[in-house]
């Protein structure tokens, strides 16, 4: 698998599959073996190892099957994801937590616990590669008060709007000249799906997550350096100006639909 196909496959974020198993899991929607089979299986099929550390009460790493039970007595609702990037904390204050999560791009709020993940590559002797994710744990400080979150509905007329705009900016751009894959990852975003999620989640939040997922792989390759070098250094300004509102609304789609109502 190539470096972009590679990139492109891990889109969807470790902390949203965590997040959506567990509080399915915690609404009894779902097994604990299922939830920990689906944590741990990323979507490009590569193999991963996931242990927490820093947990309260213990003194090493733990194994997820064994770290998730201390997230027992939480409602579903306590579970959520967070996805700040630097000048949007996404309600976050200041903190170690929000520093990993920050540096992450993703992290999980549970209870009085943030968990942010850390990617381990790993080589065998006989040349295979795996991945060691571990979710640090870290006491939450008071969090600030904030407006209330944005909805499914509010999150899909958001997105909407910045699919719009962005497209008409990379038409201006020749966005086919220096990325004609681009043409047809687009053009599907007009074909609804349904995303991969837990029971419990409606069909809203599943297609606004799948939505995001696609138009997130869509930033992925229209972020990369155009082969060739087709893209000069004021293009590629252009370029990263026309997509920042469109990953703005991308993430807060997923977030809206991860950490949406379930439906028990």
């Amino acid at each position: 698998m190539s470096a972009a196909a590679h990139s492109v496959a891990l889109a969807e974020r470790r902390s949203a599959r965590f997040v959506a198993w567990c509080r399915a899991w915690r609404a009894g929607l779902t097994s604990f073996d299922d939830a920990i089979d689906a944590i741990e299986s990323p979507p490009d099929g590569t193999t991963e190892e996931h242990v927490a550390a820093d947990l309260p009460g213990t003194w090493s790493d733990l194994p997820l099957r064994e770290a998730l039970p201390h997230l027992r007595q939480l409602h579903p609702d306590e579970i959520r994801l967070t996805l700040p990037a630097p000048g949007d904390p996404d309600g976050l204050g200041p903190g170690d937590f929000t520093g990993a999560a920050l540096v992450a791009g993703e992290g999980v709020l549970a209870g009085m616990l943030g968990l942010a993940p850390q990617a381990q590559e790993h080589v065998s002797g006989s040349g295979d590669v795996f991945l060691t994710i571990r979710w640090t744990a870290y006491q939450l400080p008071p969090m600030p008060v904030t407006g209330p979150k944005p909805t499914v509905r509010q999150a899909e007329g958001e997105l909407s709007l910045a699919v719009q705009d962005t497209t008409a900016k990379l038409a201006k751009l020749d966005v086919a000249r220096w990325r004609p894959e681009l043409a047809g990852a687009i053009s599907a975003l007009r074909r609804p799906t349904e995303a991969d999620l837990p029971p419990g989640y409606d069909v809203p939040a599943r297609r606004l997550y799948a939505r995001t997922l696609l138009l997130e792989r869509v930033l992925i390759l229209a972020g990369q350096e155009a082969p060739g070098g087709a893209l000069n250094s004021f293009e590629a300004q252009q370029r990263d100006e026309a997509l920042r509102p469109l990953a703005t609304a991308c993430r807060r789609g997923v977030a809206a639909a991860i950490n949406s109502d379930l439906v028990l």
